[in-house]
């Protein structure tokens, strides 16, 4: 079984590789030839530095924490992330998961960590949401753990793969938040042993939206003796 996930994986890098030289990646906000995202350009996209619920990140004005917090908080929190999930940054995600641009990382991460500094954040570890293996075979690679290893060499804390996803899990694109919720119950976990007893653990993904699938894995990590859970994205859907 692990040699044929290998030799899949192995597969889809050769098909990668081949699109790149017959079809090279154009940066998707100038049309650069040959990166999928320029210096330049990832300098023109702003931050999101709010105003957002202070506890799930969602923009949002007025009280500190918004209408949902207010009922119904996760369990993860503060959730933050770098960008709105609008614009150039929607399109850049979806060269970034789907057409295999995740060499953008090379240009995402320092932003990133700007974003983590100038939002407060703090962590003894970040940890990534995991794939299925079903899902890792078809796309290749984990573009949450793409970005937490970026966001981790740029701030000099530590990565640890401590999730498992157990079920594969339909796409959460076209659920509401009830369904996503349900989508992702008992869907990881916990496979680090006590590393992360008593840490202050931060969740690394793409996007966050509900934050259902945040707080299933926040749920899994704090049963298993972790202190806090925090998570930081690389976008926020409005």
């Amino acid at each position: 079984m692990i040699q044929m996930q290998a030799f899949k994986r192995g597969a889809w890098t050769a098909y990668r590789w081949l699109l790149d030289v017959f079809m090279p990646p154009q940066c998707v906000m100038c049309g650069r030839v040959e990166t999928w995202l320029c210096d330049g350009c990832v300098q023109k996209l702003p931050l999101f530095t709010g105003p957002f619920c202070s506890r799930c990140g969602r923009p949002w004005e007025g009280s500190p924490t918004c209408r949902v917090c207010q009922t119904k908080p996760l369990s993860v929190s503060p959730i933050r992330s770098a960008y709105l999930f609008q614009g150039n940054v929607r399109d850049l995600l979806h060269a970034f998961k789907y057409r295999g641009g995740k060499s953008m990382v090379r240009q995402l991460a320092r932003p990133m960590a700007q974003a983590w500094r100038e939002l407060g954040m703090h962590g003894n570890a970040l940890v990534p949401v995991p794939l299925h293996p079903r899902r890792l075979d078809q796309r290749g690679y984990n573009q949450a753990e793409i970005l937490a290893r970026g966001l981790a060499h740029e701030l000099g804390i530590p990565m640890l793969r401590a999730l498992e996803r157990v079920r594969d899990t339909p796409s959460q694109t076209r659920l509401n938040a009830q369904e996503r919720r349900k989508n992702v119950a008992a869907a990881f976990t916990y496979t680090a042993g006590d590393l992360l007893v008593g840490k202050y653990v931060t969740l690394v993904d793409d996007v966050a939206t509900t934050g259902a699938t945040l707080d299933a894995c926040a749920t899994v990590l704090l049963a298993q003796g972790v202190e806090s859970v925090s998570a930081f994205t690389l976008a926020r859907a409005p």
